[in-house]
């Protein structure tokens, strides 16, 4: 009987245990779930912030690609403008360009106009001097011995009115009176007494037409003087061009 009641006690003093046991495994289990809960809610959460992240991430991008797109959209209008304006202002410097080359180019024809003009003008001195030079004596010359010789020589230097003239006084007046008076004049272009070249020079020049000065000495003889008279004379003469060659075109007495 004793041990039985003792055994009993020992079983009422487990039961409270037994009891605690069972609690603290109900307990145990409630908290376990709860923690998965939290664990889950917690994963919830960061994968809702995450793929809210994601979305707002998704919607930057995708604004910063529209805005991308409309700035490369926009480009090609710029791009198209300044094409625009590139041929307007290539045609501007073109038409700058061509208008420097075309005044270059009459500059240039002036200039090769003027040395031309200058070279002929150049060549006309010498070519009208020596001319004048010729032909001053043998048109201020003639012997009543053969008139027709000399003055036919003269004519040829002569061009224009003044050849006529020439032959219309010398026919006229010229040849009756050295016939009748037995005329000589010898004439030569004046040389000062240091020998240098005659007294000659060009007083203006063109490429078609000059003028000279030359000092000339006409030594006449004639029944009418007991001897030869020495008459030193100033002779301008016009010259033009005629074909490759000079012409006497006036004299005159100064």
């Amino acid at each position: 009987m004793a041990a039985r009641a003792a055994a009993k006690r020992v079983e009422k003093a487990q039961e409270p245990d037994a009891a605690e046991a069972d609690e603290a495994r109900a307990t145990g289990t409630g908290k376990g779930k709860s923690t998965d809960k939290g664990k889950s809610t917690d994963e919830e959460k960061s994968t809702g912030k995450a793929k809210g992240t994601g979305k707002a991430k998704g919607t930057g991008k995708g604004k910063s690609t529209d805005k991308e797109k409309g700035a490369a959209e926009k480009e090609p209008v710029g791009t198209s403008t300044a094409a625009k304006r590139s041929p307007a202002r290539s045609g501007t410097l073109g038409a700058v360009l061509a208008v420097l080359v075309v005044v270059g180019l009459v500059a240039t024809v002036l200039l090769g106009l003027q040395y031309l003009d200058g070279e002929k003008a150049r060549q006309a001195r010498t070519g009208a001097l020596a001319t004048a030079k010729k032909a001053a004596p043998v048109i201020l010359s003639y012997d009543h011995r053969h008139l027709d010789k000399d003055f036919a020589a003269a004519s040829g230097h002569l061009t224009g009115s003044f050849r006529d003239k020439y032959r219309k006084t010398t026919s006229t007046v010229v040849m009756p009176t050295a016939k009748k008076y037995r005329g000589v004049v010898k004439a030569t272009v004046a040389k000062p007494p240091s020998g240098k070249a005659p007294a000659a020079s060009v007083v203006s020049a063109s490429p078609d037409r000059a003028v000279v000065l030359l000092f000339m000495n006409q030594v006449s003889k004639s029944t009418q003087v007991s001897g030869p008279r020495v008459d030193l004379n100033r002779v301008r003469m016009t010259l033009v061009r005629v074909s490759d060659s000079w012409k006497v075109s006036a004299v005159d007495a100064l």
